[in-house]
């Protein structure tokens, strides 16, 4: 009992103080402001939707009321909608003063061996290329707010670091019980993985990116292959930033500029949102789970047990362990204005996290597994990648349609 103990208590140093200062949550975009560039460089947004008529005139129209000086353009990819988003996109651009901003792109039907976002990204970054050519190319959800000023924040970052990629993190919604007890655990978690002053330092090797917002580069975009390199990705936002960082720095941060539009108003929503991509993370190997699964309950649930029921060296070192575990969920939770005392809670919200996890693998053994807007999609990309539908793609016109 005492070495499980002694095992726990190291895990927790290791994570606070030799992981990147993950649980800080300082890696943000608003706590410094990057000089603006002498001349605002050309921007394209890309924003693949699917269904997305309930969120889109808010999410839209937020892009197209950014205060940005330089040349700015807009694609809608829509992903063969069947709810009226592209509608919905015409009416929020007849809405605003900018409506020579935005371009809608109907979607051809999804490729073999594509995942259905990224076919969607592929066909808007064609368009972007084709139409405009401009220096960087935005990739943004549909469900996403944007502050007015964010895109001239994002574009000056970009241009003071010569960044190939930067990427922000949105401020998810936390109002529902379950989305306050599970929201800030999910970039919590998020930033365990993939520490973002890690991802950030061009010397480490791991990198990742979020897809709420991915501003790269064109050039070193198309020097990585474009975003048919990461065709058959379920994962998108963390295969895109590797990609990017094969060719360049990158950057990745929280942001209070950026919100999500999307609600989560109960446990069951959660799920489905967890479940859809977990064993892709774990790339589909019932080793990787059967691991994850191990360490999740030494990190968080053994630590709990020691503190309550162990005596002795076993019963301190869970104690200590709780501690340290408490400390480091504490930013996330000021950062989304929640109690203090929430961040005492992290063993209650690993437990739901492990569950999701092992549906997640349930579901793709059921041949359900990445499911989204009505597509299974993880048995789709383990098949083949599709490159020649691409490069036929790239090289064939496609019309546009403006609203």
């Amino acid at each position: 009992m005492n070495w499980l103990g002694l095992l726990v208590l190291a895990i927790w140093p290791v994570l606070v103080c030799a992981r990147g200062n993950f649980w800080r949550c300082r890696d943000r975009d608003d706590l410094d402001d990057p000089p603006a560039p002498a001349q605002w460089p050309s921007v394209v947004a890309v924003v693949p939707a699917r269904d997305e008529a309930a969120l889109i005139g808010e999410s839209l129209g937020s892009l197209l009321a950014q205060d940005y000086p330089g040349e700015f353009h807009i694609i809608l990819a829509d992903d063969q909608s069947g709810d009226g988003t592209a509608d919905k996109a015409r009416a929020a651009a007849a809405a605003s003063p900018h409506l020579e901003r935005l371009a809608i792109l109907p979607g051809a039907p999804l490729p073999a061996g594509w995942a259905g976002k990224v076919w969607a990204m592929a066909q808007g970054e064609a368009l972007a290329r084709k139409n405009f050519a401009p220096r960087y190319i935005l990739f943004t959800d549909a469900d996403i707010l944007h502050a007015p000023e964010n895109l001239r924040a994002v574009v000056a970052r970009a241009e003071a670091g010569s960044y190939a990629l930067v990427s922000l993190m949105a401020t998810w919604r936390c109002e529902s019980a379950a989305e306050k007890w599970l929201i800030p655990a999910f970039t919590y978690f998020f930033q365990m993985l993939y520490p973002f002053r890690w991802v950030s330092d061009p010397r480490r090797k791991i990198a990742a990116a979020a897809g709420n917002l991915m501003l790269a580069r064109a050039d070193l975009l198309e020097k990585a292959g474009g975003v048919a390199s990461i065709s058959d990705a379920l994962i998108d936002d963390c295969a895109f930033g590797a990609r990017m960082k094969s060719v360049g720095p990158i950057w990745l941060g929280l942001s209070n500029r950026l919100h999500s539009l999307r609600s989560y108003p109960s446990f069951a929503d959660i799920r489905r949102m967890v479940s859809r991509s977990a064993y892709a993370q774990l790339r589909f190997s019932p080793l990787w789970l059967a691991l994850t699964s191990l360490g999740l309950v030494l990190t968080f649930f053994v630590p709990v047990v020691l503190a309550f029921f162990a005596d002795g060296v076993a019963g301190l070192c869970g104690i200590a362990a709780f501690v340290l575990m408490s400390v480091s969920f504490g930013p996330i939770q000021r950062f989304y204005g929640l109690k203090r005392w929430r961040a005492m809670t992290l063993p209650l919200i690993a437990a739901p996290y492990l569950l999701y996890t092992l549906d997640s693998a349930l579901q793709f053994f059921r041949g359900r597994g990445g499911m989204w807007k009505g597509r299974a999609q993880a048995h789709l990309v383990r098949r083949a990648r599709g490159k020649e539908l691409v490069r036929r793609a790239r090289g064939k016109e496609i019309e546009t349609e403006t609203p």
